[in-house]
């Protein structure tokens, strides 16, 4: 029996997602979507065309929605099916997803939906932190559809203007992603704020972000760039965005270079081919990877980097998303050295001399000597700043005097200098 979900990008229907009897997936266009004036594809790898998309083609933008690993595992026993069914998980968690899509049973609308939200006390609060090991995305509750990638424990929540916590029911769409302490990661969440805060202050477009208590269990508040307050209305509009592996035909299973995910060519040659201002978001990116080099944050891989696409009239823009899930891995000394991406040849950011940030500008088509300059003014502003955030996170000072000595040795290395391992 073949099995059909209704793909809407917002308020509109544009194709449908099919699993056949053989549980093989396909995507395709509707016809009403392909001959509207407005109509744009859901990804850069799945172009507006009539034929059907094949598993092999679509797999990896729609598995790229989903959660990963060990997470994914336990919710897939939890809601009673597959771990490898992609299909299945997107009928039971797509409502509320990264991005402007929603999936809807075949011949539901969008009005047949009242969402709505429903807020949390405090306590309500920390019993829902406390399950999400064993209850990933709290999926299961009633009215509750929401799915997030990645393999970390986190829920997608309404934050409205008086502080107060709510989760979206009925596909309602969240504006805010919370990321509880983890034990195994000491100070993963004020690291995660600090790197943000401090990519900010840098001078990159990172999202914005807050911590939080609901107990005695710290979390972090992150604003969500693919959502867009409304004056007058209940709800955020969702804006769509696909992480750059989506965008390349990458499955999540691949997001790393050593696994023969994307590179750091690969990323700006995307963005060459994609963005409607790629000069500027070409400099955003290039920042964005030295400032993951200053910090130490290893896992900067495929799945960690995305395109947002808005509207402004009539108008389809299309650029670099907001930088999002930063953190200073080498703070865990038991996590891997090696980088996510190869800088030029090096794959570990204690190795990087100046030779691999010339072979970095070669490999991304940039000036060579424009580029040592940029990683000397990103390392030297961070430096910079952060004593101004010192005293907001007085429980890492070691990470700041940590990432003060890896700016250090950037600034030198970039200038020509010769340096032994951090």
């Amino acid at each position: 029996m073949t099995r059909k979900l209704d793909v809407y990008l917002n308020n509109d229907s544009v194709g449908t997602l099919e699993q056949n009897r053989s549980g093989q997936m396909l995507f395709t266009y509707g016809s009403d979507w392909l001959n509207d004036a407005r109509a744009i594809a859901v990804s850069a790898s799945l172009p507006l065309r009539s034929e059907p998309f094949l598993q092999r083609e679509c797999r990896h933008f729609f598995s790229g929605l989903l959660p990963e690993g060990p997470t994914r595992i336990t919710l897939a026993k939890n809601l009673g099916i597959s771990a490898g069914n992609d299909f299945s998980m997107l009928e039971r968690i797509g409502g509320d997803c990264a991005g402007a899509l929603t999936f809807l049973p075949h011949g539901k609308l969008l009005s047949d939906f009242r969402g709505k939200y429903r807020k949390l006390t405090d306590q309500e609060l920390a019993e829902a932190l406390k399950r999400l090991p064993v209850q990933p995305l709290l999926a299961g509750e009633k009215g509750l559809r929401l799915s997030l990638a990645g393999a970390q424990n986190k829920i997608a929540v309404f934050f409205d203007d008086y502080g107060q916590i709510a989760l979206p029911l009925n596909n309602a769409p969240s504006n805010y992603i919370l990321k509880p302490a983890a034990d195994e990661y000491p100070e993963i969440v004020s690291n995660e704020c600090f790197c943000l805060n401090l990519a900010n202050l840098v001078g990159i477009n990172a999202a914005k972000c807050k911590l939080g208590h609901a107990g005695d269990i710290e979390y972090l508040l992150i604003e969500r760039y693919d959502r867009k307050e409304m004056d007058g209305s209940k709800f955020p509009i969702r804006q769509h965005q696909e992480d750059f592996c989506q965008a390349l035909g990458i499955s999540p299973e691949m997001k790393y270079q050593s696994d023969g995910g994307p590179g750091l060519k690969d990323c700006f040659d995307l963005i060459r081919n994609v963005s409607n201002r790629p000069g500027i978001d070409l400099l955003a990116l290039l920042d964005l990877v030295i400032f993951n080099v200053v910090i130490g944050n290893h896992d900067a891989h495929g799945k960690n980097f995305s395109i947002l696409y808005s509207q402004h009239g009539g108008d389809q823009s299309v650029r670099l998303a907001s930088a999002y899930d930063i953190l200073s891995t080498v703070y865990y000394p038991y996590l891997t050295t090696r980088m996510s991406m190869k800088v030029g040849k090096a794959d570990e950011s204690e190795s990087i001399r100046i030779k691999n940030i010339d072979q970095l500008a070669k490999q991304i088509g940039m000036n060579a000597g424009a580029v040592r300059k940029r990683f000397v003014e990103i390392a030297e502003a961070a430096k910079t700043k952060l004593p101004v955030l010192r005293d907001e996170f007085p429980k890492i000072n070691d990470l700041v005097s940590l990432i003060d000595k890896r700016a250090d040795r950037i600034i030198h290395i970039a200038r020509g200098g010769s340096v032994g391992r951090i």
